[in-house]
């Protein structure tokens, strides 16, 4: 039986780029991956700009909302095998002791939802992070994970933090 690898998206928020880059991996994932996404400070929704740009894009863009990264760090919880922050913000922040020690990467992009402008420039902005989220994902998922050791495939995920559309640090781990 192939091991199936629990991954969570964090971001401050939760309501646009972790809930962009857990639907794409469950898409682009399944059968190998399951996705979870989760914030440090959740909004309550999820943006509607999320959900239209998943829509168009071909992913899931339904049962999606914004929750706190405690709900992932009780008793119960999955445990992750990867956990992977999108925003700056929660890369800084002191996260919860994670179940199992899962291998941790900083994919930070931009913030779509901080655009301000017309509806255009606010729905390119989603488009780009979607666009550059997929890339990263697209690369994770293709990582034969089951045959590489730890310290290769460490490197291996900050790469691709570090991939077109990179902010903050990629060095660091969630």
């Amino acid at each position: 039986m192939t091991k199936i690898y629990n991954v969570l998206f964090l971001c401050t928020g939760n309501s646009a780029r972790s809930i962009l880059a857990e639907s794409i991996l469950s898409k682009e994932g399944e059968g190998r991956f399951r996705a979870y996404s989760a914030g440090s400070h959740p909004k309550g929704e999820v943006h509607p700009l999320a959900l239209k740009t998943l829509a168009a894009l071909g992913y899931p863009d339904n049962g999606f909302r914004s929750k706190s990264w405690d709900e992932f760090a009780v008793e119960g919880a999955p445990a992750f095998d990867f956990i992977f922050t999108v925003c700056d913000n929660a890369a800084g922040e002191t996260c919860p002791v994670w179940i199992g020690h899962p291998m941790t990467a900083h994919w930070g992009v931009e913030d779509p939802a901080a655009v301000d402008g017309p509806e255009f420039e606010k729905e390119r902005a989603f488009s780009q992070a979607a666009r550059f989220l997929k890339n990263r994902i697209m690369a994770f998922v293709s990582l034969p994970i089951a045959s590489i050791d730890k310290l290769a495939l460490e490197s291996k995920l900050r790469q691709i933090g570090a991939m077109e559309g990179a902010t903050g640090s990629s060095g660091k781990g969630a």
